[in-house]
């Protein structure tokens, strides 16, 4: 689109276009990497359509920044890929990270659009929404095929419209606990399933990185995740209700770094600090306390994690700065 572009583009346009581009690039280095050793040609088609769709963003994200004379990030590049390691995951569990990621992009394009002004920005997003549902759907058509898709429970119960009428409809650590609604399930559900993701990447990138503090912090992670998902699942088994499937078995023993330690790094960090919106999420819906007061201590846990991430990607220089607003009180003392 051309149309009603004169305005420069605003910080939340900046933001979006910025932030996809860190997310984008590295993407396409990810998937670089997994096309060179993907055989199933279902999940192969799949996987070029993703990366097709992240190297064009790339192309776009960075004519939108020329054209307004803003720099374009570096984000990951082909530096950041050992095209020659062999594979960290199983094929089958490729697919639940693209699910997961997809799902991550799907909220991030929605964010995006719903901060977007200009109209050349608004219909970018609307189109990158559009490619996001359709790889979402693929992916999930194929995991269904497959029997790899964890299906959220299925449950049974309520005929008819109701009202709440009682008080002890909120409880939860004293008294009579009201089975979960439909809504903290899903929450729980699609918590876990994201959460186990993390777990499969940070034991995947700890065999791996070279580097202790940075091996160390992945551990950690792995733990940290490891009990969250528990805490997740204990309330759905609780329920006699199913949890996600499991993955950490499909992780190879490979111990050669098929990408740098900056791309292992900012990627649990990028996912953690995603995490916090999801729990937040999670909270606002739940309706027993016990519930709520749970998210709210694994939100204070995973935000120390995230924040000791941060502080390693800076130790390291590897942590690239989003763009700044104007420090005016610096060019006032420049111009005494």
């Amino acid at each position: 689109m051309e149309e009603n572009t004169s305005q420069p583009l605003c910080a939340s346009e900046i933001a979006n276009l910025w932030t996809q581009y860190m997310n984008d690039s590295m993407a396409a280095c990810f998937l670089s990497h997994i096309l060179e050793y993907m055989k199933d040609q279902e999940y192969r088609r799949i996987l070029e359509f993703a990366s097709d769709l992240s190297k064009s963003h790339l192309e776009k994200i960075k004519a939108f920044f020329q054209k307004d004379q803003f720099p374009t990030p570096i984000g990951f590049t082909e530096e950041d890929v050992n095209l020659g390691a062999p594979p960290l995951l199983s094929d089958d569990l490729i697919m639940v990270y693209m699910y997961v990621m997809t799902l991550h992009g799907m909220t991030g394009y929605a964010g995006a659009l719903g901060n977007s002004v200009r109209e050349d920005q608004r219909g970018y997003f609307t189109q990158c929404n559009k490619e996001s549902m359709e790889l979402f759907n693929q992916i999930s058509d194929i995991m269904l095929k497959r029997g790899i898709l964890s299906k959220p429970p299925v449950i049974y119960g309520n005929k008819e419209i109701d009202f709440v009428n009682q008080q002890n409809y909120l409880n939860g650590w004293i008294g009579k606990k009201r089975p979960l609604n439909a809504v903290e399930i899903t929450g729980l559900f699609f918590n876990t399933k994201k959460t186990i993701i993390k777990i499969v990447l940070e034991l995947a990138f700890a065999q791996v990185t070279k580097t202790k503090d940075v091996q160390k912090y992945f551990i950690r992670g792995a733990e940290l995740c490891k009990k969250h998902v528990g805490v997740f699942d204990s309330y759905l088994l609780d329920e006699n209700l199913p949890a996600p499937q499991r993955w950490e078995s499909e992780v190879s023993d490979s111990t050669l770094a098929p990408f740098s330690e900056k791309f292992m790094l900012y990627h649990i960090v990028s996912l953690v600090s995603a995490s916090l919106g999801f729990y937040g999420a999670g909270l606002a819906v739940s309706q027993r306390r016990d519930l709520a007061v749970q998210y709210a201590m694994l939100i204070a846990e995973m935000g120390l994690y995230a924040e000791d991430g941060a502080n390693l990607l800076i130790k390291y220089g590897w942590m690239e700065q989003p763009p700044l607003a104007i420090d005016r009180r610096t060019l006032v003392k420049k111009n005494k």
